[in-house]
């Protein structure tokens, strides 16, 4: 599956550098955490940038707005013996080029550029994840990797937001749980695969993503929230693609939390989402105690109306791309994984695989690819109405 041909980027910040940016090399690294390959490169103050993958050699490829590179040692970030070689130089006016040479194939998961404030810095992290060769989606040249796409384009300043909206992106099940099966197909796979396509999708909207699971592993149902809210996501939205008995549904639907859901379709999805953490020895059986119940109903007194309104927008999305949807797209359930209380979230079910239309749509690629872009289209829109409705809220 080749799903990454370019990642590119041209990301907003309330204070982008209008002068020269520094590399720290010192302060950077190239850490192999497991397989992944993790880069966190150090700069004086945040910056636009892109990234894309080469072949023949396989090389990463940022290039960085403003990045001066003069008498900069990229070879010297620690860690760089990770990398078959690290060269940077000057790509074009007052663009920065930092090139590593890779020694096996990867995907990049993941492209988060968190800041400190003004005057603080930036840290520009990168995880990359080990691919079969035939799946490594680098362009033969740099000059093919330009074709067919957009000029570069003057980073809007929007003194209201410090930094791109983060989305949390969670494959479901994984490892142990391999989730709904059907004619050979694991839900796990598939919503990895998914979950991928869409990164990059949401990526080139100009959005920062994190994956909450970003291979075929086991990962428990509130390990997920954490992991979305030590990542300092704006958004969690968690993809399945369940079994029902034949019949009882297909097409796309949206979740969102209601402790009180009595359809009958949510409590059993609801039951099968939270038995998977049941198979790890797990159990989420425990109530809140009184205090936390209601802090955290005060703070979804917030953010609940926010997952509606994101509902609504995805709903609406997916109907104008033409997507199958069941006959009551948004609905409420008790499911654990959107539980959190702090992050407006929403639960896509893309379509079950007991249904035999569902299932050849999420094995087409050009399927999934209108399915990635109706969400990512769901999420620009979100953002910009979620974006007034707080500065409406301030005043």
């Amino acid at each position: 599956m080749r799903w990454l041909l370019l990642i590119w980027l041209l990301i907003p910040f309330a204070a982008h550098a209008e002068g020269p940016v520094r590399l720290d090399v010192a302060a950077s690294t190239i850490v192999i955490d497991k397989e992944d390959l993790v880069l966190s490169l150090r700069l004086d103050a945040p910056a636009p940038y892109r990234i894309l993958l080469l072949d023949d050699p396989k090389r990463l490829v940022i290039d960085m707005k403003g990045l001066e590179l003069d008498g900069t040692d990229a070879a010297s970030i620690p860690g760089s013996t990770a990398m078959e070689a690290v060269r940077a130089g000057p790509f074009r006016t007052d663009w920065g080029r930092l090139v590593f040479q890779l020694r096996a194939p990867y995907a990049v998961i993941e492209a988060v550029q968190q800041t400190g404030g003004t005057g603080q810095g930036a840290t520009l992290r990168l995880r990359l994840s080990p691919v079969a060769a035939e799946d490594f989606a680098g362009a033969p040249n740099a000059m093919s990797a330009l074709w067919n796409l957009p000029l570069p384009t003057t980073p809007v300043v929007d003194p209201s937001r410090p930094q791109p909206l983060r989305v949390a992106i969670d494959p479901g099940h994984g490892g142990i749980d391999s989730g709904a099966i059907a004619e050979g197909l694991r839900e796990a796979d598939l919503m990895l695969t998914f979950g991928r396509e869409l990164t990059e999708k949401l990526i080139r909207a100009g959005f920062e993503v994190v994956l909450t699971r970003r291979k075929d592993e086991f990962l428990g149902l509130e390990a997920r929230m954490t992991e979305a809210r030590a990542s300092g996501a704006d958004l969690f939205i968690s993809l399945h693609a369940d079994a029902l008995p034949e019949g009882q549904a297909a097409g796309a639907s949206v979740f969102i939390w209601n402790s009180q859901a009595d359809d009958r379709a949510s409590r059993q999805l609801a039951a099968r989402h939270d038995r998977a953490d049941l198979v790890a020895g797990l159990d989420l059986q425990g109530t809140d105690d009184q205090i936390a119940g209601t802090l955290m109903d005060m703070a979804r007194a917030d953010t609940q109306p926010r997952s509606e309104a994101f509902a609504k927008h995805l709903s609406s999305h997916l109907a104008q791309a033409g997507l199958a949807l069941h006959r009551n797209p948004v609905k409420g359930a008790a499911f654990s994984v959107l539980k959190s209380p702090d992050i407006p979230s929403a639960l896509v079910e893309m379509g079950f695989l007991t249904d035999a239309r569902d299932r050849a749509n999420l094995t087409n690629p050009e399927w999934r690819a209108r399915m990635a872009q109706a969400i990512a289209g769901a999420v620009t829109d979100w953002s910009q109405d979620d974006n007034a409705r707080a500065a409406l809220r301030r005043h």
